[in-house]
Formats: C-alpha cells, sequence, structure tokens
C-alpha cells in the first residue's frame, strides 16, 4: 500500500473512533485526547493487518 494511502486511512481510522465521538473544549483537549487514542491505536489496539497484533509489538520487537 503506498504510503499516502496508509497516512488517509489512519487519518480516517483516528476521526471516526476518536474525534466524531467527543466534543473538545480546547485545542489543548483535543491534542492531550489524540495522544491518548494513538497511544491506545499503537500500543493495544490489535490489528487485522498484522495478524491481530499492535504496531508497537510488531515494529518495537524484530530482532
Amino acid at each position: 500500500m503506498p504510503c499516502g494511502a496508509v497516512v488517509e486511512r489512519l487519518r480516517r481510522t483516528i476521526k471516526y473512533e476518536e474525534v466524531y465521538l467527543r466534543a473538545y473544549a480546547s485545542v489543548s483537549e483535543a491534542r492531550a485526547s489524540i495522544d491518548r487514542y494513538l497511544g491506545f491505536y499503537n500500543g493495544t489496539r490489535p490489528h487485522s493487518s498484522l495478524g491481530g497484533l499492535t504496531p508497537d509489538s510488531t515494529y518495537l520487537n524484530q530482532p
């Protein structure tokens, strides 16, 4: 998958799973919430394209 497509897919996922579900009171609150979501996305949320693993476990534990 081309890099641009990956970025667009990530952006769409963040919008639908985080941004559209919240009513942020400020830009700093939005940034903090999105930062927490990205931590969840990379460290906890399993990805089917990675065989049910997380990006952190896939990319940080390479030999």
